[in-house]
């Protein structure tokens, strides 16, 4: 089968260490199921990858990919999820009892295939309402926003929240679900285009980072070092800072007075589990949601995606079609 895998790691330029050429097929297993992949959208944690981070050189060559929606060898139209291992492992999935939490693409290979096997217990249902190009971007991006804030950030409709970073996967997801669940989205982006575009999804205000707003109740903290202060004193007494990412490194100061003075709770949230996946889905057919689509590419031209996602000029997911 055609797919894209990382044949070594190249720090400074990661679509160098990209190859797409043809791989084994995905072997049969008790427990697991083989997918045909009708979509699958790529992330940074494919860069990352490629840079060497994360995958160590004694599993390479390793497929790509974590996100993607197909078919069963059944007909079932399913979306997969990307977790595998750890303590919210679906009761029944086909790993050992103690194996550590991972994702495709990091023991197992991933979803940038014709094909790719997966745990059973891992398929949800794709929606009908969804594309297949718009449900494969679910299970990274989509679900991670999903859990930032209505898990660990407890977002109820009405309440403010304040996203860093205009125009990525994950702000550009936070700002539509946020805006379908009836959140007043505040998001802040350096690009004067990014900041109309998310306001055209659905955010009530966008400025530029480090402008003063009106006290939130959550914010979505993804940046670091260079947001971490306008997060702290944008957060209301007693809200809730919730970090799911820092591109531009840890932050110096933590700021810790201003943390327990006015009782502000920071917690951590990456991904989701695979029933948190299935409600998503739910959420999205219910409701309208349509993940944005930057571009799509065909598996031959997956260097070229990456290459999309390494430039950092798209707006909503890179997606990748066998």
């Amino acid at each position: 089968m055609l797919a894209v895998y990382a044949a070594g790691a190249n720090p400074d330029d990661p679509v160098a260490a990209a190859r797409v050429d043809e791989r084994p097929d995905p072997a049969a297993r008790e427990g697991w199921t083989v997918v045909t992949v009708r979509a699958a959208a790529l992330n940074h944690h494919d860069l990352w990858s490629l840079r060497g981070v994360g995958l160590p050189a004694d599993r390479l060559p390793m497929i790509l990919g974590t996100d993607a929606a197909g078919v069963t060898d059944d007909g079932r139209e399913v979306v997969v999820h990307a977790v595998i291992g750890g303590p919210d492992a679906p009761t029944g999935q086909a790993v050992a009892p103690d194996e550590p939490r991972s994702l495709l693409s990091e023991r197992y290979p991933g979803t940038l295939a014709e094909r790719v096997a997966v745990p059973t217990t891992n398929l949800v249902d794709k929606p009908a309402e969804l594309t297949w190009e718009q449900a494969a971007c679910l299970p990274t991006a989509y679900l991670t926003a999903y859990r930032a804030l209505f898990r660990s950030g407890r977002a109820t409709p009405g309440q403010r929240v304040l996203v860093q970073g205009a125009g990525g996967g994950l702000a550009t997801a936070a700002v539509i679900l946020g805006a379908a669940a009836g959140l007043e989205v505040v998001v802040t982006g350096r690009d004067a285009a990014r900041r109309e575009r998310a306001l055209a999804l659905g955010a009530a205000q966008a400025v530029e980072p480090g402008a003063r707003v009106d006290r939130v109740d959550v914010v979505l903290e993804s940046v670091g070092a260079a947001t971490w202060s306008h997060s702290m004193r944008s957060v209301r007494p007693g809200g809730t800072v919730v970090v799911v990412g820092a591109t531009s490194g840890d932050p110096a100061r933590m700021e810790i007075s201003r943390l327990f003075f006015q009782e502000v709770t920071v917690v951590g949230a990456t991904m989701g589990t695979r029933d948190e996946l299935a409600a998503l889905a739910r959420f999205c057919a219910r409701r309208g949601v349509q993940p944005l689509i930057d571009s799509s590419y065909a598996l031959p031209e997956a260097r070229a995606a990456l290459t999309r996602l390494a430039g950092g000029a798209q707006l909503g997911k890179v997606v990748v079609v066998p």
